[in-house]
């Protein structure tokens, strides 16, 4: 049996860092990857990929079936296979990661696979309802800051040490198949040269961090229209932004944190970011119910910073509430009533959780634990490969 990924997506994040410490613990289980890339995803060479993982450019999505070898196959996707993948093939293997719940989204998209393997128990529980082949057990990922650029949700672009390093940069992340972020994104670098890009000085008061890309997922912007007019009352409490996101998703970010503007810095793309997490008294989740894991929860925790999160999936199984960070009730649900309540107990000098004394938790998310949960996963696919397959993909109906 061959394995062959696919990843083409052309931005970094945290499926694209999923894919590569899959690739190192597949290659440690005796499995080398072809991976089949974007052709303007330059960020690959700047990760951790093993050895034995050959890297294929493909720019157009029909002319994927060309670079698959021949013989038994296990075809991976991170995110829903290719339409010109699945077809049904005597020996081929039909899978996908689940990197997004597909609760709110059409769970056609995961038509014709074998196999589905969830990132979360979140994410499965969406799988199983809509009728869908998920695996039976949630993969996870690993809390891994150190073999690589930096964070998925940081978007590194090369590894600096200490806080020091740390300068502000553009908190844009311009998308060049839009025409007005074509022009902007290149007008931006000439405004860039004319702003000050001071270095990172943490200020005196409580420091809460948002370590993420500003997508939509995210939910930012919802979250902020309940939070901001809190953390206004409270000019001790500073917000620090590290990432940067599409134009429309920083305005609105921005729209809704007026109230407290002045209590909020932006930094931008950063790399090293295990020294960002530890300038931070708490690092700040989004909302939850789009989010599919969130690598940078388990990475903060991984290096010692507690997580405010609200208490619902996938948070409650990545954070252990008092023990690695605290969790409180949806601010949609109560107007941020428990996210004032908690704030006014932080300020009032509630002790800070230690997530390093939570090694069991931790140890869920280590690399190997994650090469543990791998090997049925492999040995199962080994032998649904061998010839009289007799799975052929399940097609999502309305019923279901």
């Amino acid at each position: 049996m061959k394995l062959v990924q696919i990843n083409l997506q052309p931005h970094f994040g945290g499926g694209e860092v999923y894919t590569a410490f899959l690739c190192r613990a597949l290659s440690q289980l005796g499995v080398p990857t072809r991976l089949l890339v974007h052709p303007r995803a330059g960020f690959w060479d700047r990760l951790d990929l093993p050895a034995d993982t050959v890297r294929i450019a493909v720019a157009d999505p029909a002319d994927l079936p060309q670079h698959l070898p021949a013989g038994p196959l296990w075809l991976l996707s991170h995110g829903p296979l290719p339409a010109s993948l699945r077809a049904a093939i005597p020996g081929r293997l039909r899978t996908a990661i689940a990197h997004m719940p597909v609760q709110g989204r059409d769970p056609a998209a995961f038509a014709e696979h074998d196999r589905i393997y969830a990132v979360s128990a979140w994410v499965r529980d969406g799988l199983v309802a809509a009728g869908l082949p998920a695996w039976n057990e949630a993969l996870y990922g690993v809390a891994d800051v150190g073999t690589r650029s930096g964070s998925p949700d940081a978007q590194s672009e090369g590894v600096r040490t200490g806080a020091a390093a740390i300068r502000r940069a553009s908190r844009y992340d311009w998308d060049r198949r839009k025409g007005r972020d074509r022009l902007l994104g290149a007008l931006e670098p000439l405004v860039e040269t004319l702003r000050p890009h001071p270095p990172f000085v943490r200020r005196p008061g409580l420091t809460l961090g948002i370590v993420s890309r500003l997508t939509p997922i995210k939910q930012f912007p919802l979250l902020f229209a309940q939070l901001a007019p809190i953390l206004a009352r409270h000019p001790q409490v500073h917000l620090e932004i590290f990432g940067s996101g599409g134009y429309a998703s920083v305005r609105d970010l921005d729209a809704a944190l007026r109230s407290c503007a002045g209590q909020v810095r932006y930094w931008g793309q950063q790399g090293n970011v295990a020294a960002i997490y530890r300038e931070l008294d708490y690092l700040l989740s989004g909302l939850p119910e789009k989010e599919a894991l969130g690598l940078n929860i388990i990475e903060a925790q991984a290096c010692g910073t507690p997580v405010i999160a609200v208490n619902a999936p996938p948070f409650t199984e990545t954070v252990v509430d008092g023990a690695t960070g605290f969790l409180y009730r949806d601010p949609r649900q109560d107007g941020g009533a428990d996210f004032a309540r908690l704030l006014d107990q932080l300020l009032a000098g509630r002790a800070r959780p230690q997530p390093a004394l939570a090694q069991e938790h931790l140890q869920r998310f280590s690399f190997a634990a994650f090469v543990d949960r791998l090997r049925p996963v492999l040995a199962d696919a080994t032998a649904l490969c061998a010839p009289g397959n007799p799975l052929r993909g399940r097609r999502y109906t309305s019923r279901e």
